[in-house]
């Protein structure tokens, strides 16, 4: 091709339409894109859902705290707890007869509910928690077997893991009242609606 026709067919009209309609067609897939995205969002409920897999006293607090704060901002809030954040729902006593040696074990090295827990630092053998007690009742702060009384009272749906519930030894009627048991596609049930999952 000589260089007057490649010449020609630079400044063709019809070739600038055919750009023209390409790079408006591109346009038009990344606004349907934009749009679809923003759709999506749409769509989902104002829903907070929080993994507590900590048994720690200050981790429990600051997911009991969040959770009534969503509560409060008139979100759909729910609590999966797995692992060690089951023992923040446990009954302060239950029976363990009838339970397997290394069950019973199991039971007897965690604690034994929202008021035996340790905290994450400055446990301190047990004074840790006592202190931070003692500073929280001086500062009216509310107690964390409060913080989940009123969760439950409020409406947040609190889930134990069905498999951890297993694996530990425990029985749904180890966990204090109104606390669903469910699997994982509960839990991702929930973070599918959810703008925000927080893992604690």
């Amino acid at each position: 091709m000589d260089r007057g026709r490649s010449k020609k067919m630079e400044h063709d009209p019809t070739n600038d339409e055919v750009n023209n309609l390409m790079v408006s067609d591109e346009i038009s897939k990344k606004v349907k894109e934009l749009e679809d995205r923003v759709a999506a969002l749409e769509k989902k409920d104002d829903h907070l859902t929080l993994v507590l897999f900590s048994g720690d006293f200050d981790k429990a607090m600051a997911a009991f705290i969040i959770a009534n704060g969503g509560i409060a901002m008139d979100m759909k809030v729910t609590i999966f707890a797995t692992f060690w954040g089951l023992d923040v729902l446990k009954k302060s006593s239950f029976n363990t007869a009838g339970r397997g040696f290394l069950e019973k074990m199991v039971l007897a090295m965690r604690p034994k509910g929202a008021g035996k827990l340790g905290t994450s630092k400055m446990n301190f053998g047990g004074i840790g928690p006592k202190l931070f007690k003692f500073m929280m009742k001086s500062k009216n702060i509310e107690q964390l077997e409060s913080l989940i009384s009123m969760a439950q009272d409020y409406g947040v749906r609190i889930i134990a893991c069905q498999m951890t519930v297993d694996l530990m030894g425990l029985k749904s009627s180890d966990l204090i009242d109104g606390v669903e048991s469910g699997g994982v596609g509960a839990f991702l049930a929930s973070a599918s609606h959810s703008n925000t999952t927080l893992f604690i």
